[in-house]
C-alpha cells in the first residue's frame, strides 16, 4: 500500500464505548503501518473495554480521555489536537455519539474537538442491530451524511449480544482501506465502471477443470482502485478466494462463457469496462456428463475457441472506454501494442506473464496512440492506482 502524502499521514481516532473498541487496536496497528501517524482520543465509556495503555503502545504517542488534560500547555486540547488532523475517524461510533454529533453536544473531549474540527470526519457506526434499526438512529445517521460527515458501515454479521443483523462495526483492514480511498484523487468520480478480474475454468467433465494460474489479485486492485477513485463498481469475477473490495457489486462467474454473459447485461450501463480476466482462449467442445474413469488409453478431448470478450466489447456501437491487458511471454510490448491495435482498444496494460500471474507485484506499461508509459514496479494497488490516473487523463473530456 502506498504511504500517504504529508498532508494525509496524521489522524485522530476516536474510540467510544462498545465492544467493537478492541477491533480498533488492529486499526491502530494497521494504519501505523501503513505510515500514518495515530493520535487516540477515548472517550470515559471506551476506557471500561480496552485501555489507553494499549493504544498509547500501538500509536506511539499519548492516549487523551480527558477536556481538562493538562498535558495541553494552553488548555484547549479539543483545538490543538485537530488541527493537525488531516481527518477525524471515530470506530466505534456510539448511537450515543452519533445523536451528539447531529445536535452538536460537546460533554467530552471527543465531542467538543468533533465540534471544533477544521478537518473531515468519519465515523464507523457500532451498535446492536436494533439500536442501529430504530428511527431514531436511522435519521441521525441520515443527518450526519447530510452535514457532509463520511459514514462508513455499519456491516450485518453477527453481534457481542448473541444476535445477528445489521450494527457490526466494519473490519479494521475495511476501515484502513476506506480511510486511505478517503485521500485518493477522485478522478472517476461519478463514472461507472466493469471490471473483470480472475481465471476462468473451462469443464472437461463434473469434476476436471482446464484453467490457468490467474489469482484475480491485479482485477482486484483496479477495482479497488476504481473505488477509491469515486467510482461505481461492478466486478465479474472467475473463481478466486480473494475478499470482495468493499463497496463493489461482485458477479461470481466459473467458464469464458458466463463470463461473456455477465458482461454482456452489464456492460451498457457502465462508462469504462477494464478487461483484467484470464479469459480461456478455448474452451472443451466435448465436455462429459459424467466424471471420465481413469484408463490406459489416453483422453481424446476436443477444444473450441472462446468469444473474445474484450473484442466484443469494444466493437459495440456505442461502447464504453476499453481496456484491455496482456500477458505476454515475450516481445511483450511489441506483441501487446499488436492486440491493441487489433481490437481497437484505447489502452491496453502489457506485463510479463511468468512474473504477474499469482504475484502480489506487478511491472507493467501502458500503451496508448499517444505511445508506451511504463509504470514503476510495486504492489497491484500501487500499480492500478498508476493505471487508473492514466485512463483518467484518456477519458473524452479530460486532460
Amino acid at each position: 500500500m502506498s504511504v500517504p502524502s504529508p498532508l494525509t499521514r496524521h489522524i485522530v481516532l476516536g474510540i467510544t464505548g462498545g465492544v467493537a473498541a478492541y477491533k480498533s487496536a488492529e486499526l491502530v496497528r494497521l494504519l501505523t503501518q501503513g505510515g500514518f501517524t495515530v493520535q487516540v482520543v477515548m472517550t470515559e465509556a471506551a476506557t471500561r473495554f480496552v485501555t489507553a495503555a494499549t493504544f498509547q503502545a500501538l500509536s506511539g504517542r499519548p492516549v487523551f480521555t480527558d477536556l481538562w488534560d493538562p498535558r495541553v500547555a494552553n488548555g484547549m486540547a479539543h483545538i490543538d489536537l485537530s488541527r493537525e488532523a488531516a481527518a477525524i475517524l471515530v470506530a466505534p461510533a456510539s448511537a450515543d455519539f452519533i445523536a451528539k454529533l447531529v445536535h452538536g453536544s460537546a460533554d467530552d473531549l471527543l465531542s467538543t474537538l468533533c465540534l471544533a474540527r477544521e478537518c473531515p470526519l468519519l465515523v464507523a457506526p457500532a451498535m446492536n442491530r436494533q439500536m442501529w434499526e430504530n428511527p431514531a438512529t436511522r435519521r441521525n445517521a441520515a443527518q450526519l451524511a447530510a452535514d457532509g460527515i463520511t459514514v462508513l458501515g455499519p456491516d450485518a454479521g453477527d453481534q457481542a449480544c448473541g444476535e445477528v443483523g445489521m450494527g457490526r462495526m466494519l473490519e479494521p483492514d475495511e476501515l484502513h482501506a476506506a480511510l486511505v480511498a478517503f485521500f485518493e484523487p477522485k478522478r472517476l468520480a461519478g463514472k461507472r465502471v466493469l471490471v473483470t478480474a480472475g481465471p476462468t475454468q473451462e469443464a472437461i467433465d463434473p469434476v476436471r477443470v482446464i484453467t490457468n494460474l490467474s489469482s484475480g489479485k491485479m482485477g482486484y486492485a483496479l477495482a479497488q482502485a476504481c473505488l477509491e477513485a469515486g467510482a461505481s463498481v461492478t466486478l465479474v469475477s472467475g473463481p478466486t478466494s480473494l475478499p470482495t473490495p468493499h463497496g463493489a457489486t461482485r458477479i461470481d462467474v466459473r467458464s469464458a462463457a458466463q463470463m461473456l454473459d455477465a458482461v454482456e447485461r452489464n456492460v451498457a450501463q457502465c462508462d469504462i469496462y477494464v478487461s483484467v480476466a484470464a479469459v480461456a482462449d478455448y474452451t472443451v467442445a466435448n465436455p462429459s456428463a459424467s466424471k471420465h474413469k481413469k484408463g490406459d488409453s489416453p483422453l481424446a478431448l476436443e477444444f473450441a475457441p472462446t468469444v473474445d470478450i474484450l473484442a466484443r466489447v469494444a466493437a459495440r456501437p456505442q461502447p464504453p472506454f476499453c481496456v484491455g491487458f496482456a500477458a505476454e511471454s515475450e516481445n511483450v510490448e511489441d506483441n501487446a501494442d499488436a492486440k491493441r491495435k487489433r481490437k481497437k482498444v484505447p489502452l491496453l496494460v502489457a506485463n510479463r506473464a511468468q512474473d504477474a500471474l499469482g504475484s502480489d507485484t506487478n511491472a507493467v506499461t501502458l500503451i496508448d496512440a499517444a505511445g508506451r508509459h511504463p509504470l514503476p514496479p510495486g504492489p497491484k494497488l500501487d500499480v492500478a492506482r498508476g493505471i487508473v490516473a492514466h485512463i483518467a487523463t484518456l477519458l473524452p473530456g479530460r486532460a
